[in-house]
Formats: C-alpha cells, sequence, structure tokens
C-alpha cells in the first residue's frame, strides 16, 4: 500500500478528533478512517461515524483475519484497531487518507508504511490536557487516573513523529495541518 496517508496521533483529550474534524470541514476531500474499539459509545457518538463499536469477540476475528491494519489495547482496559480494507481502497482510488489513531497504533502503521507522514498533536501543557479530561465528564476517577499515566507515556516519545503540533488555539492546530499536509 503506497500513497498519501497521513496518521495523527496524540494523549488521550488532547483534541484529535476536534482537530481532525476542523480539517475535514476545511477539506472534504479528504478521508479519515474509522476506527474499530472495543470501549461503550460516549454519549453522542455515533456508530460508524465515531467509531465502530465492536464486541471482544469480533475484534479477535478482526485480527485473526488479517482486518486490522494496527490495533492496540490502550489504556489496559479496550482494544482499538484500523481496518485494512477501507484504507487500502481510498488509497488505492487516490484519495489522502488520515488514520486518527493512538500512538501504539501510530507506531505499527510507521513500521509496516515508512513512508507515512506521522503528525502528534500535543497539548498546551500537561494542566490544560488534564483539565480537556476532566471536563468531558465521560470517565470515572480510575479511568482518567489511568488515561493520564498513558497520556505520560505518549507525550515522552512524541519526538518519534515527523511533526508535533500543540493544540493549544483550534484554528492555529489546523492551520499548521494544512501546510504541513499541502492542502
Amino acid at each position: 500500500m503506497s500513497g498519501d496517508v497521513t496518521v495523527i496521533s496524540g494523549p488521550t483529550a488532547v483534541g484529535k478528533g476536534t482537530v481532525v474534524q476542523a480539517l475535514r470541514e476545511l477539506h472534504p476531500e479528504l478521508w479519515v478512517s474509522v476506527s474499530a474499539t472495543t470501549r461503550s459509545p460516549r454519549p453522542g457518538e455515533v456508530e460508524g461515524q465515531h467509531y465502530l463499536f465492536v464486541s471482544d469477540e469480533e475484534f479477535d476475528e478482526l485480527i485473526a483475519s488479517g482486518g486490522l491494519l494496527e490495533w492496540a489495547l490502550v489504556h489496559g482496559t479496550d482494544r482499538y484497531g484500523t481496518p485494512a480494507a477501507p484504507v487500502r481502497a481510498a488509497v488505492a482510488a487516490g484519495r489522502r487518507v488520515i488514520l486518527e489513531i493512538e500512538v501504539q497504533g501510530a507506531r505499527q502503521v510507521k513500521a509496516n508504511l515508512p513512508e507515512v507522514r506521522t503528525v502528534f498533536i500535543a497539548p498546551p501543557s500537561w494542566d490544560v490536557l488534564r483539565e480537556r479530561l476532566v471536563g468531558r465528564g465521560t470517565e470515572t476517577p480510575e479511568q482518567m487516573a489511568r488515561r493520564l499515566r498513558t497520556a505520560e507515556d505518549e507525550i515522552a516519545v512524541s519526538r518519534e513523529f515527523d511533526h508535533v503540533v500543540v493544540n493549544d488555539d483550534l484554528g492555529t492546530a489546523v492551520g499548521q495541518l494544512v501546510e504541513l499536509l499541502g492542502l
């Protein structure tokens, strides 16, 4: 698989989804992958739009059949992965592809497809990241603590990415992505 594929990653609550959504609104020609996950939907999330919500058994079958481009156990509790067939089809059709995925998955994609562009979305500060996570109101205190531990590890490896974009101001962050992608 070759083509224009960009991986956008970063820690929990950094605003990856918000940044990608704003980028897509500016450039609807972009094809954005929809990840599969074993976690339950959050309020407002729509099946097939935000995620493909699957059972553990369905996820196991995707792994066994080679149906995932990458996958990872995230925060020690839930699995996330990128279905391979839609990505391959989009690349084959000449689409510009965005994969919004976790850091572990980004590493797998980069290992398998060294030509991909990787972008790490970073928070302006640790305190802002913590405030955003708390502000979501979708996790228990235990889940938040686990996510923050994972976020520390992810931020520590941001230098592995081709580019780092700080999500302090949405418009600025999206503008930097537009420039990086040559849109």
